[in-house]
């Protein structure tokens, strides 16, 4: 049974969401943007995929305006996270700059049930 967790890197903070296979909502979080130690962000995913039972896959996110930085402080000089047995990460592009083709009709429901649809 599969957690799907999201983790928004912003310019104020670090937002956390897992919820499970029925799309239930299991841990909200807000942290801080400046963890004391670079693994902290791995490390914390790591036990939550101990508590879990499984791997977890995680959609990596950052908004247009902390951009790099963030990730830097998150995941230390490199800015890119590190990967364990326990925790791998599916970087996200800002959903914001979405590309569309125009003039084909309204598909909202169908991205809807594309969304949910392939989330593992």
């Amino acid at each position: 049974m599969p957690w799907h967790t999201t983790m928004q890197l912003g310019s104020n903070a670090v937002r956390l969401l897992m919820t499970n296979e029925e799309n239930h909502e299991l841990l909200k979080a807000r942290l801080p943007l400046r963890p004391i130690h670079p693994r902290s962000a791995t490390t914390l995913l790591e036990g939550l995929s101990l508590w879990a039972g499984h791997p977890l896959t995680v959609a990596l996110g950052a908004d247009s305006r902390s951009g790099r930085t963030s990730a830097e402080w998150i995941f230390g000089s490199d800015g890119w996270p590190q990967e364990s047995a326990l925790v791998h990460f599916d970087v996200i592009g800002d959903r914001r700059r979405r590309q569309t083709i125009p003039g084909v009709g309204d598909f909202r429901q169908l991205r809807l049930l594309h969304r949910d649809g392939r989330s593992s």
